[in-house]
Protein backbone atom coordinates (compact mmCIF):
# COMPACT_ATOMS: atom_id res chain seq x y z
CA UNK A 1 0.00 0.00 0.00
CA UNK A 2 1.35 3.39 -0.98
CA UNK A 3 1.65 5.97 1.78
CA UNK A 4 0.05 9.31 1.02
CA UNK A 5 0.88 12.85 2.15
CA UNK A 6 -1.47 15.79 1.72
CA UNK A 7 -1.16 19.51 2.34
CA UNK A 8 -4.32 20.53 4.23
CA UNK A 9 -5.60 24.11 4.33
CA UNK A 10 -8.43 25.11 6.63
CA UNK A 11 -9.58 27.94 8.87
CA UNK A 12 -7.01 26.67 11.41
CA UNK A 13 -4.11 27.24 9.02
CA UNK A 14 -2.06 24.68 7.11
CA UNK A 15 -0.99 21.18 8.11
CA UNK A 16 0.64 18.15 6.53
CA UNK A 17 -1.37 14.90 6.77
CA UNK A 18 0.81 11.77 6.47
CA UNK A 19 -1.20 9.08 8.29
CA UNK A 20 -3.10 7.57 5.34
CA UNK A 21 -2.46 5.10 2.51
CA UNK A 22 -4.03 4.54 -0.87
CA UNK A 23 -6.25 1.88 0.75
CA UNK A 24 -7.51 4.15 3.54
CA UNK A 25 -11.20 4.93 3.30
CA UNK A 26 -12.99 8.19 2.68
CA UNK A 27 -14.44 7.85 6.17
CA UNK A 28 -10.95 7.71 7.68
CA UNK A 29 -9.88 10.74 5.63
CA UNK A 30 -12.88 12.71 6.88
CA UNK A 31 -12.06 11.89 10.51
CA UNK A 32 -8.49 13.18 10.11
CA UNK A 33 -9.65 16.31 8.29
CA UNK A 34 -12.30 16.94 10.92
CA UNK A 35 -9.65 16.79 13.64
CA UNK A 36 -7.39 19.25 11.80
CA UNK A 37 -10.09 21.72 10.75
CA UNK A 38 -12.55 21.40 13.67
CA UNK A 39 -15.33 20.92 11.13
CA UNK A 40 -17.66 17.98 11.79
CA UNK A 41 -17.43 15.03 9.38
CA UNK A 42 -21.03 15.60 8.29
CA UNK A 43 -20.31 19.17 7.22
CA UNK A 44 -16.86 18.79 5.66
CA UNK A 45 -16.46 19.89 2.05
CA UNK A 46 -13.10 19.09 0.44
CA UNK A 47 -11.74 21.04 -2.54
CA UNK A 48 -8.91 19.61 -4.60
CA UNK A 49 -7.03 20.30 -7.84
CA UNK A 50 -6.46 23.49 -9.78
CA UNK A 51 -8.70 25.33 -9.98
CA UNK A 52 -10.00 23.76 -6.76
CA UNK A 53 -13.15 21.67 -7.26
CA UNK A 54 -15.28 19.75 -4.75
CA UNK A 55 -14.10 16.19 -4.15
CA UNK A 56 -16.76 13.45 -4.00
CA UNK A 57 -16.52 12.15 -0.43
CA UNK A 58 -20.13 10.97 -0.17
CA UNK A 59 -19.24 7.27 0.12
CA UNK A 60 -17.31 6.63 3.33
CA UNK A 61 -16.41 3.07 2.24
CA UNK A 62 -14.53 4.02 -0.92
CA UNK A 63 -10.74 3.99 -0.80
CA UNK A 64 -8.65 7.07 -1.50
CA UNK A 65 -7.28 5.43 -4.65
CA UNK A 66 -10.85 4.88 -5.86
CA UNK A 67 -11.68 8.59 -5.61
CA UNK A 68 -8.46 9.51 -7.39
CA UNK A 69 -6.47 11.10 -4.55
CA UNK A 70 -2.73 11.13 -5.06
CA UNK A 71 0.11 11.97 -2.72
CA UNK A 72 1.15 15.61 -2.72
CA UNK A 73 -2.37 16.95 -3.36
CA UNK A 74 -3.55 20.10 -1.59
CA UNK A 75 -6.87 19.64 0.20
CA UNK A 76 -8.84 22.77 1.06
CA UNK A 77 -11.39 22.25 3.83
CA UNK A 78 -14.65 24.19 3.87
CA UNK A 79 -17.71 23.86 6.07
CA UNK A 80 -21.07 23.17 4.45
CA UNK A 81 -23.92 25.43 5.49
CA UNK A 82 -26.13 23.85 8.08
CA UNK A 83 -29.45 22.66 6.57
CA UNK A 84 -32.49 24.77 7.31
CA UNK A 85 -30.38 27.33 9.14
CA UNK A 86 -32.25 30.43 10.29
CA UNK A 87 -31.76 33.61 8.34
CA UNK A 88 -28.81 35.69 9.47
CA UNK A 89 -27.64 39.23 9.11
CA UNK A 90 -25.93 40.11 5.84
CA UNK A 91 -22.56 40.58 7.55
CA UNK A 92 -22.63 36.95 8.78
CA UNK A 93 -23.27 35.30 5.40
CA UNK A 94 -20.54 33.08 3.96
CA UNK A 95 -19.30 34.64 0.74
CA UNK A 96 -18.54 32.78 -2.52
CA UNK A 97 -15.37 30.77 -2.83
CA UNK A 98 -12.46 32.69 -4.30
CA UNK A 99 -9.19 30.96 -5.12
CA UNK A 100 -10.49 27.87 -3.36
CA UNK A 101 -10.94 29.60 0.00
CA UNK A 102 -14.25 30.77 1.37
CA UNK A 103 -14.34 34.19 2.98
CA UNK A 104 -16.35 34.84 6.10
CA UNK A 105 -16.71 38.24 7.61
CA UNK A 106 -16.36 38.58 11.35
CA UNK A 107 -19.20 40.41 13.03
CA UNK A 108 -18.41 41.47 16.57
CA UNK A 109 -14.79 40.56 17.18
CA UNK A 110 -14.00 39.64 20.80
CA UNK A 111 -10.33 40.00 21.60
CA UNK A 112 -7.25 42.06 20.91
CA UNK A 113 -4.32 41.77 18.50
CA UNK A 114 -1.28 40.55 20.44
CA UNK A 115 2.40 39.75 19.82
CA UNK A 116 3.75 36.27 20.54
CA UNK A 117 7.42 36.53 21.44
CA UNK A 118 9.58 33.87 19.76
CA UNK A 119 13.26 33.10 20.44
CA UNK A 120 15.99 35.36 19.01
CA UNK A 121 17.91 32.50 17.44
CA UNK A 122 18.40 33.72 13.85
CA UNK A 123 15.35 31.68 12.78
CA UNK A 124 12.73 33.99 14.26
CA UNK A 125 11.10 34.62 10.86
CA UNK A 126 10.54 30.92 10.28
CA UNK A 127 9.37 30.26 13.85
CA UNK A 128 6.92 33.17 13.50
CA UNK A 129 5.50 31.82 10.24
CA UNK A 130 5.20 28.39 11.84
CA UNK A 131 3.21 29.94 14.69
CA UNK A 132 0.68 31.70 12.44
CA UNK A 133 0.25 28.48 10.42
CA UNK A 134 -0.06 26.02 13.30
CA UNK A 135 -0.75 28.05 16.46
CA UNK A 136 2.30 26.96 18.45
CA UNK A 137 5.96 27.92 18.82
CA UNK A 138 8.07 25.22 17.18
CA UNK A 139 11.74 26.18 16.75
CA UNK A 140 12.39 23.18 14.48
CA UNK A 141 10.23 24.35 11.55
CA UNK A 142 13.04 26.49 10.13
CA UNK A 143 14.78 23.45 8.62
CA UNK A 144 11.87 22.59 6.31
CA UNK A 145 11.22 26.22 5.39
CA UNK A 146 14.88 26.78 4.54
CA UNK A 147 14.78 23.73 2.27
CA UNK A 148 11.61 25.02 0.57
CA UNK A 149 13.28 28.37 -0.09
CA UNK A 150 16.51 26.82 -1.39
CA UNK A 151 14.57 24.57 -3.78
CA UNK A 152 12.54 27.48 -5.14
CA UNK A 153 15.60 29.68 -5.64
CA UNK A 154 17.61 26.91 -7.30
CA UNK A 155 14.74 26.15 -9.69
CA UNK A 156 14.55 29.72 -11.06
CA UNK A 157 18.03 31.13 -11.54
CA UNK A 158 16.81 33.83 -13.91
CA UNK A 159 14.56 35.41 -11.29
CA UNK A 160 16.87 34.70 -8.38
CA UNK A 161 20.00 36.17 -9.87
CA UNK A 162 23.12 37.34 -8.05
CA UNK A 163 21.84 40.90 -8.36
CA UNK A 164 18.70 40.01 -6.40
CA UNK A 165 20.28 37.68 -3.87
CA UNK A 166 23.53 39.56 -3.24
CA UNK A 167 25.48 36.36 -3.89
CA UNK A 168 25.55 33.65 -6.57
CA UNK A 169 22.44 31.48 -6.71
CA UNK A 170 24.13 28.27 -5.55
CA UNK A 171 25.98 30.08 -2.78
CA UNK A 172 22.71 31.57 -1.54
CA UNK A 173 21.05 28.13 -1.53
CA UNK A 174 23.81 26.79 0.73
CA UNK A 175 23.71 29.92 2.89
CA UNK A 176 19.96 30.01 3.56
CA UNK A 177 19.98 26.41 4.80
CA UNK A 178 22.43 27.30 7.59
CA UNK A 179 20.67 27.85 10.97
CA UNK A 180 22.69 31.03 11.48
CA UNK A 181 21.28 32.75 8.36
CA UNK A 182 18.51 35.30 8.80
CA UNK A 183 15.39 35.46 6.67
CA UNK A 184 13.97 38.65 5.17
CA UNK A 185 11.82 39.94 2.32
CA UNK A 186 12.94 37.37 -0.28
CA UNK A 187 12.20 34.51 2.07
CA UNK A 188 8.81 35.92 3.14
CA UNK A 189 7.77 36.31 -0.51
CA UNK A 190 8.69 32.71 -1.32
CA UNK A 191 6.90 31.27 1.72
CA UNK A 192 3.83 33.41 1.01
CA UNK A 193 3.54 31.77 -2.41
CA UNK A 194 4.29 28.29 -1.08
CA UNK A 195 1.65 28.41 1.64
CA UNK A 196 -0.89 30.36 -0.45
CA UNK A 197 -1.34 33.11 2.13
CA UNK A 198 -0.83 36.85 2.13
CA UNK A 199 1.82 37.66 4.72
CA UNK A 200 1.49 41.18 6.10
CA UNK A 201 4.71 42.32 7.78
CA UNK A 202 4.07 45.10 10.29
CA UNK A 203 7.20 47.25 10.18
CA UNK A 204 7.51 49.13 13.48
CA UNK A 205 10.59 51.05 12.33
CA UNK A 206 8.69 52.83 9.55
CA UNK A 207 5.12 52.33 10.87
CA UNK A 208 4.00 50.65 7.64
CA UNK A 209 2.70 47.24 6.58
CA UNK A 210 4.45 45.42 3.73
CA UNK A 211 2.07 42.95 2.11
CA UNK A 212 3.64 39.88 0.50
CA UNK A 213 1.28 38.11 -1.89
CA UNK A 214 -1.01 41.14 -2.15
CA UNK A 215 -1.19 40.76 -5.94
CA UNK A 216 -2.13 37.06 -5.77
CA UNK A 217 -5.63 37.63 -4.35
CA UNK A 218 -5.14 35.03 -1.64
CA UNK A 219 -8.22 34.45 0.48
CA UNK A 220 -6.40 34.55 3.82
CA UNK A 221 -3.86 36.77 5.56
CA UNK A 222 -1.45 36.39 8.48
CA UNK A 223 0.47 39.09 10.34
CA UNK A 224 4.13 39.26 11.38
CA UNK A 225 5.74 42.03 13.44
CA UNK A 226 9.21 43.24 12.39
CA UNK A 227 11.26 45.68 14.49
CA UNK A 228 14.18 46.05 12.07
CA UNK A 229 15.97 42.89 13.21
CA UNK A 230 13.56 40.49 14.87
CA UNK A 231 10.25 38.93 13.74
CA UNK A 232 7.37 37.95 16.02
CA UNK A 233 3.95 36.62 15.00
CA UNK A 234 0.69 38.45 15.74
CA UNK A 235 -2.49 36.75 16.85
CA UNK A 236 -5.95 37.64 18.08
CA UNK A 237 -6.47 36.70 21.70
CA UNK A 238 -10.15 35.97 22.18
CA UNK A 239 -12.26 36.38 25.27
CA UNK A 240 -12.75 32.61 25.60
CA UNK A 241 -8.99 32.03 25.78
CA UNK A 242 -8.58 30.84 22.21
CA UNK A 243 -6.39 32.44 19.57
CA UNK A 244 -6.78 33.25 15.87
CA UNK A 245 -3.77 33.64 13.59
CA UNK A 246 -5.28 33.40 10.08
CA UNK A 247 -7.76 36.03 8.91
CA UNK A 248 -9.90 36.54 5.81
CA UNK A 249 -8.07 38.84 3.39
CA UNK A 250 -11.17 41.02 3.18
CA UNK A 251 -11.16 41.64 6.94
CA UNK A 252 -9.95 45.23 7.00
CA UNK A 253 -10.87 45.72 10.67
CA UNK A 254 -8.02 43.49 11.83
CA UNK A 255 -5.77 45.12 9.22
CA UNK A 256 -6.50 48.54 10.70
CA UNK A 257 -5.69 47.17 14.16
CA UNK A 258 -2.32 46.05 12.83
CA UNK A 259 -1.72 49.51 11.33
CA UNK A 260 -2.51 51.10 14.68
CA UNK A 261 -0.14 48.68 16.42
CA UNK A 262 2.65 49.75 14.04
CA UNK A 263 2.04 53.42 14.79
CA UNK A 264 2.01 52.84 18.55
CA UNK A 265 5.20 50.75 18.41
CA UNK A 266 7.01 53.44 16.41
CA UNK A 267 5.89 56.22 18.72
CA UNK A 268 7.16 54.27 21.74
CA UNK A 269 10.38 53.41 19.84
CA UNK A 270 9.79 49.64 19.88
CA UNK A 271 12.12 49.05 16.96
CA UNK A 272 15.80 48.42 16.27
CA UNK A 273 17.89 50.88 14.28
CA UNK A 274 19.94 48.76 11.87
CA UNK A 275 22.81 51.26 12.10
CA UNK A 276 23.06 50.91 15.88
CA UNK A 277 22.04 47.40 16.90
CA UNK A 278 24.67 45.03 18.33
CA UNK A 279 25.66 41.67 16.91
CA UNK A 280 28.07 39.07 18.20
CA UNK A 281 30.24 36.95 15.93
CA UNK A 282 29.55 33.41 17.12
CA UNK A 283 32.96 32.23 15.86
CA UNK A 284 35.36 34.76 17.43
CA UNK A 285 32.94 36.43 19.90
CA UNK A 286 33.66 39.92 18.56
CA UNK A 287 30.90 42.46 19.20
CA UNK A 288 29.86 44.49 16.17
CA UNK A 289 27.69 47.58 15.86
CA UNK A 290 25.29 47.77 12.94
CA UNK A 291 24.75 45.87 9.75
CA UNK A 292 27.66 47.53 7.94
CA UNK A 293 30.21 46.42 10.56
CA UNK A 294 28.86 42.88 10.48
CA UNK A 295 29.15 42.70 6.69
CA UNK A 296 32.69 44.10 6.81
CA UNK A 297 33.71 41.58 9.49
CA UNK A 298 32.27 38.71 7.44
CA UNK A 299 34.16 39.83 4.35
CA UNK A 300 37.47 40.17 6.20
CA UNK A 301 37.30 36.97 8.27
CA UNK A 302 34.87 34.77 6.33
CA UNK A 303 32.94 34.42 9.61
CA UNK A 304 29.23 34.22 8.80
CA UNK A 305 27.62 33.13 12.05
CA UNK A 306 26.17 36.08 14.00
CA UNK A 307 23.85 36.21 16.97
CA UNK A 308 21.55 38.96 18.23
CA UNK A 309 22.69 40.70 21.42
Amino acid sequence: MASLAFKVKSKNGQNILKDLTSESTVGELKMFLSSLSEVSCERICVLCGYPPKPLDISNDNKTLSEIGLKTGETLIIEEKSAPSAPSVAKSDVTKPIENGISHETIGCRPGILMKKVVPSDNSCLFTSIGFVLNGNVDTSVHSLMRQIIAMEVASDQDTYSEAMLGKPNSEYCDWIQQPSSWGGAIEVAILSRFYGLEMAVVDTLNAIINRFGEDKNYGQRVFLLFDGVHYDPLYLEQSDGGIQTVFPAEDMDIYKEAEQLALEAKSSRQFTDLNKFTLKCMICNKLLTGQVEAQKHAKETMHTKFGEV
